[in-house]
């Protein structure tokens, strides 16, 4: 019934979609097998891509090749960049979405792949021989056999899900766990341990005053995800936000005793950056009023996901506390907010391709490897699926740097450092920050997608275009002059220091107080020839100009580290041999087994002493 494939992709989620996309459009013949062919690319939380940091990956995911961007262009609500106000490594792209179009559009994707083939069933097992990875076995006794795999079982691994003192298997509301897998792999040799995530309730916007609530609207003029041709907004829905106070907590803590995470039902660590409103009741106990944002799950509906109020309390507790919460005294719920837990494994057992290392040909990506978010599943998944896809045709590993991508920095911290508590990217977490902003995704990293057979021609030629406008333009800024009496006159009016001799427009650009349209008054010469230029690559040069010190100082950094990076380790190299390395950091490496020196050196345990007696012993 079944070919062999090359590539087995479990799990539908964000992270499978993208590795299912990525391998089967390189050309390997893929299989995605999903519990739920309806729930396709469901958005289990909140109806929104993007954010701080993680916008950044969905312009990375696009830049590449991936299809987040795209999908999230095509069914977004509302566009905000978020952090305006601060430098450009922060400006993060944020947008709602609407849910239903969301998955239907990713389906629609995943269904014109000529490689993609689909199937719905549960994968119970992997099929292992000699150590390798050669197939699943699924609940209806079927066994499909390929020559890599790629599990994304999202939160379904031994799901459980928790409102107030009722407990019950499920890996999301509505849909069961998925048994046998996880047993299967602590079996081979494989470390587990649980994690929890949560989700609000959601309630029927008719029954809300919009009044009592400040309304959010979306940027005045949307931006969006993806460098291709996606349409623009025309038109938004706006957000609302709205408080608790201290009605709202009494009435939460007296559901605290049926709490299961005060009980200690669940075992799970949380997301430290995303807690449950009784958790924050709990940790900000000095605080009397908690932010709430009231998004819509879509254009044509009045369902509302009440960001900020996730719990796992009794479906009475919530309610009550709800209708307390200002413009909700009338409210009514569709469905109560829940915890979940489920099975993951330390991302420390992978290779920086997501391969692991005890079964070659197996591959780990999204909330299995302990991180949490849309994005962040959806950029390994995408690795993923690059690696298993490279594996079968016997290509070069696909990995990105720290100082190449969020995505790289997010995989490296996972592999190297770990992870005890739901991952999440900051733009803190990225030494490199001036380097990966968002506006540069893909001058980053489009040639690299294109290698890879991702990227298209088309999206090429248009990044080459923008960088190259980008350099001339710079280069026009420095060999432009104005004289001090075309333009004292309007700096003196802005209150900017006054010219003593010819300038270039490069100079007077770098002052803080400048901004372009500042530059556009000082003479009709350069506004019309900034009018040349669109809004993408005005963006690029104004920021290399002021922020090009900053630029420079990482790019050295980056060189510094980069030597480390190049020097290879061994493969069969004999740690326990290695006795002026302290203890723990042989247990580390023999377990981590890093390829480079710069991997070694981000090893938790792993000190610069270390790092000196290993170079010693590599003959550095």
């Amino acid at each position: 019934m079944f070919q062999e494939y090359d590539v087995i992709v479990v799990g539908a989620g964000h992270a499978g979609c993208e590795a299912a996309s990525a391998a089967a459009t390189m050309g390997s013949s893929t299989l995605l097998i999903t519990m739920n062919m309806q729930t396709i690319a469901q958005m289990s939380c909140n109806p929104a891509m993007g954010g701080v940091a993680k916008g950044q990956i969905v312009r990375e995911i696009d830049a590449l090749g991936g299809r987040s961007g795209i999908i999230s262009d095509k069914t977004m609500i509302q566009f905000r960049m978020l952090n305006r106000s601060k430098g450009p490594a922060m400006w993060s792209p944020r947008c709602q979405s609407d849910r239903m179009l969301f998955a239907q559009e990713w389906r629609d994707t995943l269904e014109s792949i000529p490689n993609l083939d689909i199937w719905q069933d549960m994968a119970v097992g992997i099929l292992v021989e000699d150590n390798r990875a050669v197939g699943v076995k699924t609940s209806m006794g079927v066994e499909i056999r390929s020559k890599s795999v790629v599990l994304t079982n999202g939160t379904f691994l031994n799901g459980k899900i928790h409102i107030g003192e009722k407990t019950f298997g499920g890996g999301r509301t509505g849909e069961k766990a998925a048994h046998g897998i996880t047993e299967q792999l602590v079996e081979l040799g494989f470390e587990s341990g649980r994690m929890k995530t949560g989700t609000p309730p959601r309630v029927d916007g008719r029954s809300l005053d919009w009044d009592k609530m400040e309304e959010q609207k979306g940027d005045e003029n949307p931006e969006k995800f993806s460098y291709t041709d996606t349409p623009r907004l025309t038109k938004q829905r706006s957000c609302y936000v709205t408080y608790t106070n201290e009605k709202v907590h009494q009435a939460l803590r007296k559901g605290f005793d049926k709490s299961p995470m005060f009980s200690g039902r669940i075992k799970g660590l949380g997301p430290r950056y995303c807690p449950s409103v009784e958790d924050k009741i709990n940790r900000f106990a000095d605080k009397d009023r908690h932010q709430i944002f009231v998004e819509p799950e879509g254009w044509n509906t009045v369902e509302m996901y009440i960001n900020g109020f996730s719990t796992s309390l009794p479906e009475d507790v919530q309610y009550e506390a709800l209708r307390l919460i200002p413009g909700f005294k009338n409210a009514k719920m569709f469905r109560p907010g829940y915890a979940i837990e489920y099975d993951f494994f330390p991302p420390t057992q992978l290779k920086l391709t997501l391969e692991t290392h005890l079964i070659e040909g197996l591959f780990f990506a999204g909330q299995i490897n302990g991180t949490t978010g849309y994005e962040e599943a959806a950029c390994q998944g995408l690795i993923a699926g690059i690696n298993a896809h490279n594996k079968v045709k016997e290509k070069e590993a696909f990995v990105l740097k720290r100082n190449e991508a969020y995505i790289g920095v997010l995989i490296d911290d996972l592999v190297n450092k770990g992870t005890d508590e739901p991952y999440r990217m900051f733009t803190s977490r990225a030494e490199f920050r001036t380097l990966l902003r968002q506006d540069n995704a893909d001058i980053r990293l489009t040639e690299k997608g294109y290698d890879l057979g991702l990227a298209s021609q088309s999206r090429l030629d248009r990044m080459i275009q923008k960088r190259e406008d980008s350099e001339k333009l710079i280069k026009a800024l420095k060999e432009m002059k104005i004289s001090p009496d075309q333009a004292n006159g309007f700096l003196e009016s802005i209150e900017s220091a006054s010219l003593r001799e010819k300038s270039s427009y490069y100079s007077i650009l770098k002052r803080p107080e400048i901004e372009l349209d500042d530059i556009k008054n000082l003479s009709d010469e350069i506004k019309t020839y900034l009018s040349s230029y669109d809004n993408e690559v005005l963006e690029q040069a104004v920021i290399h100009v002021k922020y090009e010190s900053y630029i420079e100082k990482e790019l050295l950094m980056a060189e510094k580290m980069a030597r480390f990076e190049n020097l290879n380790i061994v493969a069969n190299i004999d740690y326990d041999k290695l006795t002026s390395i302290s203890i723990e950091a042989r247990q580390k490496l023999k377990k981590m087994k890093p390829q480079t020196l710069g991997q070694a050196s981000r090893i938790s345990g792993v000190s610069p002493a270390d790092i000196s007696v290993l170079m010693v012993h590599l003959g550095r």
